[in-house]
């Protein structure tokens, strides 16, 4: 039998068959750090690369090797990322699409300049900009308010289908709605919707809300949105729909790596007569310790959920950038500080007020963590979670989990009043209990003949400003210098402009001559295009974010951080700012083959040499005094700090890490500083994911994939083509077969299973060189079955 006490040698040794000497031994000179002697020390015992993996336990063993001779200090001297500089003439790179950028930590998106294009076309040009601008502030002018009514519901179906009526939920006030919101949690549980978002709970649930809504009105069937198990269905009284225009819809994973929907976001938004409006159906992450990744996850969904706009010029709309926001959903805050039973106490008293003060939403909202500038009814109903399903009964299972209002709904903007703000102990179907929210909103409407007079004044004041005057701007700054870039760590400077001309003014970003972007694409402008009243301002956000795409190149040394933007006035000049910085190399981005090559962190290594070892094309090199690693010691570290502390981990590789912890697990192994990973074993997991998603060429490099997909269903034939790969490429793979093997042995109590193994680890083992499709992917998963069953070798 297997055991990963049979991992470490065939990663961190080596034999030499003609002399039986190990060439991966430590030199007679002490390591200049801790990792690499601990690294060496894995390798004793027996045993050949071919074995696939040595005992893990000798490895702990090993671990308590002597320490290092030379000890690092705070005052370390500045790394040599400076060294080596010198100026790309490369074009830009073709933007790449919203999908490639969705990275764990944000979504970075470029915006192509259309400079020419709009010049060409009359109606996105100045002149309508300002008139939409003028008209904008003149609003108050031709509209007027009205009030209408929104019914919001938020359920955490827990997975079941629907076993009852909606309608004491749905249908519960006097008057019919003029719209319904209604939001789904959980909707599918199983592996099929997880990896394929596909489920026929949607049709079951959609049909249960249909049959429920008011009987004393007519609707219609907007829009319906689903990522995985999060769903909202929109509809409008059928009278008023010819007023709804605009109507776009998104969705934003924030599960592991940022991309699984098992949480996250859907989004509605849409126009109603002269009023935009957002609707946010969200579920964030659970356990009640968890209450910073709750807070995270809602920043991951504002940065990262954007609706495309109508007019393909203009940026797109953020969920703030609306009049109205209204946001659903298991937000999943607890009630902390109080046990089981002093809660109880609380809720038989009836005693909401003083519950709530131990509330982790209200708490966060008070510190002004999370929905700044967002209003919440009073809670005067008993929480919503955990209830035993098919009772009133509270949480009677082993864990007896304090109960909680999960379920909230939450809304900003003006002349907003809460009607009603309820949950609906009737329904039983699951371990929550549904909540309602009645709104009246004031909706802005147009006196179409108010605005007409007020459109024609402003066309002739324009007609006159355009024949005196020429716009022109202030720049405050020009440079901007980022020092010490990481990957993946957002830094922003601001650029602000001052309309000093007679004029309002339109602004753009333009590309150089030849180049496709107006900027590098680890480069961002927000907004990259604009418009300034006269006597106004506007402060732009320049961002530099370094992801799996660009990060090759600057580790490599063959990019830097070094770009001219060019901002373009219409009617006036060019304005040059300047963007410069340092990046701090990082294994994060660098090839498996190169991190062989690197006995010191990375970030100790001289420019030059990581320039040359990217030049390399692979296998032993004889400019090297000695033989390479068996994998990068960066995995080795993070592998092991898993198997020792994370085997028996609920949700391993299924629940995300918290940011900060990436970060200083990315410091640990770039730097060396300290000799073991900091963070929790979901940061560390999520950082192996992170790693490995990263690398330039995947540990099946892309010549290998056709193959992998025509052998996957022949074991024998899989095993041949792993046996073909590049030797430092063969090793990771065995390695982190054999390590996945072991956690399936401890399925028991983390919850892993083989078919969830295999969906994580294909899809960054097996990267197409080309756009994936669905029947690839299953290929790619039955290509890595073959390796998780026990007694694969």
């Amino acid at each position: 039998m297997e055991r990963l006490n049979d991992i470490a040698p065939v990663v961190v040794k080596r034999k030499s068959v003609g002399s039986g000497k190990d060439v991966c031994k430590s030199t007679t000179q002490a390591p200049k750090f801790e990792w690499i002697s601990k690294y060496h020390n894995a390798t004793g015992g027996q045993g050949v690369v071919k074995q696939a993996l040595a005992p893990l336990a000798k490895l702990n063993q090993h671990r308590k090797s002597e320490k290092s001779s030379e000890k690092r200090g705070s005052s370390e001297k500045e790394k040599g990322a400076n060294s080596g500089t010198q100026n790309s003439k490369q074009a830009y790179a073709v933007p790449e699409s919203r999908e490639d950028r969705n990275d764990l930590v944000r979504s970075s998106s470029h915006t192509t300049s259309n400079k020419a294009q709009i010049l060409a076309m009359p109606q996105f040009g100045l002149r309508d900009n300002l008139i939409k601008c003028e008209l904008l502030k003149n609003e108050n002018l031709y509209t007027y308010t009205e009030d209408f009514s929104f019914f919001l519901g938020t359920y955490n179906v827990n997975g079941q289908t629907p076993k009852e009526s909606l309608r004491p939920w749905l249908s519960c006030t006097a008057t019919p709605p003029d719209m319904y919101c209604v939001g789904f949690q959980e909707l599918d549980l199983s592996k099929e919707a997880f990896f394929f978002n596909d489920t026929p709970k949607e049709l079951e649930w959609t049909k249960a809300v249909s049959e429920a809504l008011h009987p004393d009105a007519k609707y219609a069937l907007v829009k319906l949105v689903r990522l995985v198990g999060i769903m909202l269905i929109f509809y409008v009284k059928k009278k008023y729909a010819q007023f709804i225009s605009d109507v776009e819809a998104e969705t934003v994973g924030t599960g592991i790596m940022g991309r699984m929907g098992n949480k996250g976001a859907v989004a509605i938004r849409f126009r109603f007569h002269n009023s935009d409006i957002c609707v946010v159906n969200s579920h964030l992450a659970a356990h009640i310790e968890e209450y910073e990744r709750r807070n995270q996850d809602y920043k991951d969904i504002c940065s990262r959920l954007q609706f495309r706009q109508l007019d393909p010029t203009q940026p797109p709309l953020t969920i703030m950038k609306h009049d109205v926001v209204l946001w659903i959903g298991d937000l999943n805050y607890r009630i902390t500080e109080l046990d089981v039973s002093n809660v109880k106490e609380l809720i038989s008293k009836k005693d909401f007020e003083t519950l709530h003060s131990y509330d982790q939403l209200k708490r966060q909202i008070d510190e002004k963590a999370v929905f700044v500038g967002f209003v919440e009814g009073e809670i005067d109903f008993q929480p919503t979670y955990k209830y035993d399903t098919g009772s009133d009964k509270w949480d009677t299972s082993e864990k007896c989990r304090v109960p909680a209002w999960c379920d909230r709904i939450l809304w900003t903007g003006k002349n907003i009043m809460q009607q009603h703000y309820q949950s609906h102990m009737t329904l039983k179907t699951s371990d929550h209990k549904p909540v309602s929210s009645l709104l009246v909103i004031g909706i802005k409407k147009v006196n179409a003949e108010v605005y007409k007079k007020t459109f024609e004044e402003i066309v002739r004041n324009i007609d006159k400003m355009e024949n005196e005057c020429i716009p022109s701007v202030t720049l405050f700054k020009r440079e901007f210098h980022f020092k010490d870039v990481k990957y993946m760590q957002r830094r922003a400077e601001t650029l602000s402009l001052f309309n000093d001309g007679q004029v309002p003014c339109q602004f753009e970003f333009i590309q150089k001559p030849n180049e496709s972007t107006y900027c590098k694409p680890w480069l961002t402008a927000d907004p990259p295009k604009g418009f300034i009243a006269q006597g106004g301002s506007v402060d732009i956000e320049l961002e530099v974010f370094v992801n799996r795409s660009t990060a090759p190149e600057l580790n490599a040394g063959k990019e830097q951080i070094e770009d001219i933007l060019v901002l373009h006035l219409e009617r006036g000049k060019d304005y040059f700012i300047s963007v410069t910085g340092n990046y701090l190399p990082s294994c994060y981005g660098s090839s498996i083959h190169s991190l062989c090559q690197l006995r010191e962190p990375i970030q100790d290594m001289p420019q030059e040499t990581l320039r040359d070892m990217a030049e390399m094309v692979g296998g032993d090199d004889d400019r090297n005094a000695e033989k390479p690693l068996d994998i990068p010691k960066e995995l080795w570290m993070m592998v092991d700090h898993l198997f020792r502390n994370a085997l028996n981990q609920e949700d391993i590789f299924q629940q995300p890490g918290l940011r900060t912890e990436f970060a200083e697990i990315r410091d640990c192994l770039d730097t060396g500083i300290p000799d073991s990973l900091p963070g929790s074993n979901h940061s560390a997991a999520e950082a192996l994911l992170l790693f490995l998603d990263a690398l330039p060429e995947p540990v099946v490099p892309y010549s290998s994939y056709q193959q992998c997909l025509e052998s996957c269903s022949n074991a024998s034939q899989c095993e041949k083509v792993i046996s073909m790969l590049p030797q430092c490429h063969k090793n990771v793979f065995n390695y982190l077969a054999a390590f996945l093997r072991e956690l399936l042995k401890n399925s028991a109590s983390n919850r892993l299973d083989a078919n969830i193994l295999a969906t994580i680890f294909a899809s960054l083992l097996l990267k197409s060189p080309t756009k994936q499709d669905i029947a690839e992917k299953r290929k790619t998963q039955e290509f890595f079955q073959h390796f998780l069953a026990q007694g694969s070798s």
